[in-house]
């Protein structure tokens, strides 16, 4: 048998990647069924049989499954956010790093479309992020800019590409490897955001890694999660949290909070401390509702 990447399934065929070539594979009936179902992103053993095809015959051990998109064995994050066209969502950016860091999934965030905005606004938000603890890119995917610091980061890696519609994903896929054809959308001058392009998960070989392109969208619902445990998923927050005088401290109201401290002195962004907030009375709504 063979060991291969699962990278597509469509039509009741399943298409693994092993070295340079795609397999056409069947798979066994209990590898269709409950918990045995195919994901992609699974690493899978399979019997190769004449011109291409094969049998599918047992998956591997998986390390993590992504539900948003649908995708197994994930190593990192790629976020893309919009720098202008439309104008950059923070709280929608800081929502799916929440999500991100409590799937165990490192992030990292490309700012694309360089070429539209003012540097001082760049410069910002890259120290903004930076300030979070996050790696950061800047791109213009249509001139070409910043892409060979992605390719790096991509390269040799499974990666889950998020980000609103209108960022410009399948444009960065475009350009980080040439021989793809990603369909691109444009941005609807009506509504002044992108149309959805991407319509099911498939791991696209790119620039030496796998990327897979995931459905824009604009709202993200936070998972359950305790409102004391939330600061532990903003970096820079967790950072100063252990300094604050209750240890039950949510950095609201209390008094001598290390994390308010850090606010003042431009420890932590503003904007930052405001996902932070608005995250907070989401969760203790919740806990409400569900005591």
């Amino acid at each position: 048998m063979l060991e291969g990447l699962l990278i597509k399934a469509y039509g009741g065929f399943f298409y693994v990647q092993e070295g340079d070539r795609v397999w056409e594979l069947k798979a066994r009936g209990r590898l269709r069924r409950g918990d045995q179902s195919l994901i992609v992103g699974d690493r899978v053993l399979f019997t190769p049989l004449e011109q291409g095809t094969g049998t599918l015959e047992s998956i591997l051990t998986r390390r993590n499954v992504l539900m948003r998109p649908r995708v197994a064995n994930v190593d990192q994050l790629l976020l893309v956010v919009p720098l202008t066209r439309p104008e950059p969502d923070l709280q929608l950016t800081d929502r799916i790093l929440v999500c991100s860091k409590l799937e165990q999934i490192p992030a990292m965030i490309c700012f694309n479309k360089l070429d539209l905005a003012s540097q001082e606004d760049v410069e910002a938000l890259l120290s903004l992020y930076r300030k979070a603890g996050y790696q950061v890119f800047a791109t213009s995917a249509l001139r070409g800019a910043g892409l060979a610091a992605l390719r790096q980061a991509i390269a040799g890696k499974v990666s889950v590409m998020a980000g609103p519609s209108g960022a410009g994903k399948s444009t960065i896929i475009n350009a980080l490897d040439s021989r793809l054809s990603q369909e691109t959308g444009e941005i609807s001058k009506k509504i002044k955001r992108g149309r959805h392009t991407t319509r099911h998960t498939e791991l696209l070989p790119v620039a030496g890694g796998f990327i897979t392109d995931t459905p824009g969208f604009s709202n993200l619902e936070l998972p359950k999660l305790d409102g004391v445990e939330l600061s532990d998923y903003f970096p820079e927050i967790k950072s100063l949290a252990g300094g604050c005088r209750f240890m039950n401290c949510v950095h609201h109201n209390e008094p001598d909070c290390a994390v308010k401290k850090g606010l003042d002195q431009g420890l932590i962004g503003i904007s930052r401390y405001q996902s932070y907030l608005t995250f907070l009375a989401e969760l203790l709504v919740k806990e409400r509702t569900y005591s």
